[in-house]
């Protein structure tokens, strides 16, 4: 089976995706904030990380920098779903090594589902 981690602090959006992406046959591990997200990634492999922008203790810029100065962390890939819609922050996540970049308000919950199903072969 096909394990993502969530980084996700919006409770009603991480269940919802949890709740949606399970159905589809995947994993998924929720962490609420960057400094656990980095935890569990050091934890536990995963296919793929789905990571918010704006969180607490850990803003997921600072979660991508550490993931890339971390080689036994930078296997996982990376998609950035945000509110931060403007082009200098998706340049950020994008140099930062991020394999995509979502805007929340521009993205349905089936595209997202759709899209990451096709990252991880699922």
């Amino acid at each position: 089976m096909k394990t993502i981690l969530l980084v996700e602090d919006d409770k009603f959006l991480s269940s919802l995706l949890k709740n949606r992406l399970e159905k589809e046959g995947i994993a998924v591990i929720h962490a609420a904030d960057g400094e656990v997200a980095i935890l569990t990634l050091r934890a536990q492999k995963v296919d793929l990380v789905l990571l918010d922008v704006i969180l607490p203790k850990k803003n997921g810029f600072e979660v991508l920098e550490e993931i890339q100065s971390d080689p036994t962390l930078r296997e996982s890939p990376v998609v950035i779903i945000s509110n931060l819609g403007q082009e200098s922050d998706m340049a950020r996540g994008r140099d930062l090594g991020a394999i995509e970049y979502y805007i929340k308000a521009q993205t349905s919950i089936d595209d997202l589902v759709s899209k990451v199903k096709g990252y991880v072969g699922a």
